[in-house]
């Protein structure tokens, strides 16, 4: 116990007493490795599709038994009731932790696509705020992105950092922000995504050559987002779970990283298409494309062998490759990041900045940062120690949130092009 935990009073303590017994009991819970595949195989599968042989990839995971975790987790929600934020929280936790038990424990078959779209939502689901869907504004940023194509071309954004030079630039900006030591980059072989953070270690991908973008994208995204927050989480005094992103976080987290690199102007168009393709991918594959089929999906929008196969391999994660199946946590990036961005106009409009930046005190959901208020003005969650530095920023970050405030008024259907060149 933390000496912080030891000055806790009786109600807080059986909460932090529930919360270390949460952080205990889902510690053999490992979402990504479990469903990830072995590098081998898709080097392998890459040099493959390379060579114009497209085969379903047969992928053999190994299913844990989380039956024990499963019955702690609801224990854990029973006692913790929903008579205080602090309970409510943790039932809520529990919950989404043990709806990822049972997915993992049907790993390898079509049962892992229910309780991913249970955590990650589906394409189809409704923007708040909007009529439209996450599936519509997927569309438009690919259209978008697709339009502008031909203008863009002469601007050079191609990969030229290798993994290794990226890693030292990133570990002195780290070190200068957050301490010497405190947060390590490394260079990972093994790794399926290009980049992952955690509290104090970011990873590249070995072999992977970086834009300017990337290295922008990584800091705003991962450093500043990713292990900022799981930093100020480990530190609280009651919810040291805030340190560790729960299933039920998800889309909140990455919302915030994504718009993170977008207040920042880390983020181009290119990436906001690549994010938009996957959901529009895990929508094709809930409708039954298979592997290949969505692998050539990738291709015909621009993307290269390789990043072809990665991307249809995050839809595949987990399920069969034969289609009818997906594993739905992409579908969070761009639903994430239009809920948070709606969440800070939000706040700003009620003069609430406190808000946002408790947003960045632990691995929270949106919904946490209000239900939660209570135990922020007690003290009982600890403010950040850490903000990202356009965070810290507020008088600009109020800038940029007005402006976006009062332009949302004006209908682009109705602007006409002679109006505005006869307005000037």
């Amino acid at each position: 116990m933390s000496a912080a935990a030891d000055r806790l009073d009786p109600a807080l303590e059986r909460y932090a007493a529930l919360d270390r017994r949460l952080l205990e009991a889902v510690r053999p819970i490992r979402i990504l490795p479990t469903v990830s595949w072995p590098a081998s195989l898709e080097n392998r599968l890459i040099v493959d599709y390379a060579a114009g042989r497209y085969a379903l990839p047969e992928v053999s995971y190994v299913r844990p038994d989380l039956a024990a975790v499963r019955k702690e987790l609801a224990a854990i929600g029973r006692e913790a009731g929903h008579h205080d934020p602090l309970g409510e929280y943790l039932c809520r936790t529990a919950e989404s932790w043990r709806i990822a038990a049972e997915m993992l424990e049907a790993v390898g078959t079509r049962g892992v696509t229910a309780p991913s779209i249970v955590l990650y939502g589906r394409p189809g689901d409704a923007i708040p705020g909007s009529d439209t869907s996450n599936l519509d504004a997927a569309r438009y940023f690919v259209e978008l992105a697709d339009e502008l194509g031909a203008d863009l071309k002469t601007v050079d954004v191609s990969p030229h950092l290798p993994a290794e030079s990226l890693r030292s630039e990133l570990a002195g900006t780290l070190d200068d922000f957050f301490g010497a030591g405190i947060i390590r980059v490394e260079v990972d072989d093994e790794l399926t995504a290009k980049a992952a953070a955690g509290a104090t270690r970011v990873r590249l991908r070995g072999g992977a050559s970086f834009s300017d973008y990337d290295r922008h994208q990584l800091l705003a995204h991962e450093a500043f987002v990713h292990s900022l927050t799981a930093l100020n989480g480990r530190a609280q005094p009651v919810l040291a779970s805030l340190g560790r992103t729960s299933p039920r976080v998800t889309a909140t987290q990455e919302g915030l990283a994504v718009f993170a690199e977008l207040i920042s102007g880390a983020i181009d168009i290119a990436r906001l298409k690549r994010i938009s393709l996957r959901i529009l991918a895990i929508d094709m594959a809930l409708a039954g494309a298979d592997f290949v089929e969505v692998y050539h999906y990738f291709r015909e929008h621009g993307q290269s062998v390789a990043d072809s196969f990665h991307s249809t391999q995050r839809v595949f994660r987990g399920v069969p490759t034969i289609g009818g199946a997906a594993f739905a946590k992409d579908n969070v990036y761009l639903s994430g990041l239009l809920a948070v961005h709606t969440f800070f106009r939000w706040a700003f409009r009620q003069q609430r900045m406190d808000l946002l930046r408790n947003l960045f005190a632990g691995k929270l959901a949106l919904h946490d940062v209000l239900s939660l208020e209570p135990h922020f003005a007690s003290g009982a969650i600890a403010p950040p120690r850490w903000l990202p530095p356009w965070m810290q920023q507020m008088h600009g970050l109020a800038g940029k949130l007005a402006f976006s405030l009062f332009i949302n008024r004006i209908h682009m259907d109705k602007v006409q092009a002679d109006e505005l060149t006869l307005s000037l």
